[in-house]
């Protein structure tokens, strides 16, 4: 089962969680620190949300599209560059407490896209240092244009 992935960058972690559940009627699918995600049955939906700062707004950190296994993560990317749209691969990246595939894009206004798999889960939210995934501010900054996500993060 494929799934879209909303990821948001909160301010308030708690109150968002709290809020979100009365939303979708659902509990949390994984809690760490700085972390929660929700898996919505319906509609399909991976909420995603990542801790900000105390005083900045939720924003969109960004998109993303969950597949069930690496294959297709690998068939996304194939069709995603034959289609012409420059392409970030990333094997075995542990970001957002998961081990996962994916690949990046962007849309035409900049907006991080990711098709991705959770290979397994990981114990940090830390990501790997020429990474796209979980890059924050600063973080995304550092990383080399080509494999920035926008100032995005990854889950």
């Amino acid at each position: 089962m494929s799934r879209v992935q909303l990821a948001l960058r909160v301010s308030d972690l708690e109150g968002s969680i709290a809020f979100y559940s009365k939303l979708f009627g659902a509990e949390p699918a994984k809690r760490r620190p700085g972390y929660a995600n929700f898996a919505i049955a319906e509609p399909p939906l991976k909420l995603v949300l990542i801790e900000g700062d105390g005083d900045e707004p939720t924003r969109l950190d960004h998109l993303g599209v969950e597949v069930e296994d690496s294959g297709l993560v690998h068939d996304a990317t194939k069709r995603l560059a034959d289609a012409g749209l420059a392409t970030l691969e990333e094997n075995d990246t542990s970001c957002c407490y998961a081990l996962q595939d994916k690949v990046w894009v962007h849309g035409p206004g900049g907006e991080p896209w990711e098709v991705y798999t959770v290979k397994a889960d990981a114990d940090t939210l830390a990501k790997a240092d020429d990474s796209a995934c979980c890059a924050t501010g600063q973080q995304a900054a550092d990383v080399e244009p080509s494999k920035a996500a926008a100032g995005s993060s990854c889950c």
